[in-house]
């Protein structure tokens, strides 16, 4: 049975954590996100688990850092991006890489998978896809609602491919006016580029202005990035 409401947003614990049980099904799932709040399970013998931590992880694009080492290694690399084209695979991929490493990547369990594969199929889910001729060589997946994009976890089996996934990304969004991606929390490679924490009750306020706009074109069409792509060209050498 979807689930009708979650407890209040501030209620959540020190760690974040608000809530205990319910399903992924897609109004779920919707309901979550539009109140910023979203899934992780922490263990396979406990209920599902729903967070909303204070503060919030967040990149924003206009403050995107591209380090020297990856301007130089994207110049010699002809990598392109697409958007949508292997949803499935990638989060497959996030979860199998991941848990490779023996990172808590368990958390995008069969059942998470199978959620959001749903959720894509809907229209609220999306993948950026970096290759190398054909090749899938990184990418990352997220939830789309409106102009609200969250980031939802990215993989690697080539040096900078996610990183390259995350700056097509920031820059086609930023082309139609969104400035910011959820990340959740802060990883090493998001905080690289130029993540931070901002608290949740500022969170709030971008989100409930992102949520109710237009799905941006980009996840609408087929997209791939030219091998350099010119937008790199104003960078440091």
């Amino acid at each position: 049975m979807a689930i009708e409401a979650f407890p209040p947003i501030f209620s959540a614990d020190e760690h974040g954590l608000l809530a205990l049980g319910g399903d992924l099904e897609i109004s779920s799932l919707l309901l979550a996100y539009t109140q910023g709040i979203f899934p992780w399970p922490i263990d396979p013998e406990m209920p599902m688990a729903w967070f909303s931590p204070d503060p919030r992880g967040v990149v924003d694009f206009r403050k995107l850092h591209l380090s020297r080492s990856l301007i130089k290694s994207w110049k010699k690399t002809p990598f392109r991006v697409t958007f949508n084209q292997d949803f499935e695979k990638i989060i497959r991929l996030c979860a199998d890489v991941h848990g490779a490493k023996g990172i808590k990547a368990t958390w995008i369990t069969p059942e998470m998978i199978e959620a959001y594969i749903d959720l894509h199929k809907a229209g609220y889910a999306f993948s950026v896809e970096t290759w190398l001729e054909e090749e899938l060589v990184g990418g990352l997946y997220g939830v789309a609602i409106g102009n609200y994009i969250s980031g939802e976890s990215m993989f690697h089996l080539k040096p900078n491919a996610s990183k390259v996934a995350i700056t097509v990304l920031a820059h086609s969004l930023l082309s139609e006016k969104i400035t910011w991606l959820d990340t959740q929390m802060i990883t090493p490679v998001t905080k690289s580029m130029g993540g931070e924490y901002i608290a949740r009750k500022d969170f709030l306020k971008i989100l409930k202005a992102a949520v109710g706009r237009q799905l941006p074109s980009i996840f609408l069409r087929k997209n791939v990035t030219p091998i350099y792509p010119q937008f790199l060209q104003g960078q440091n050498q």
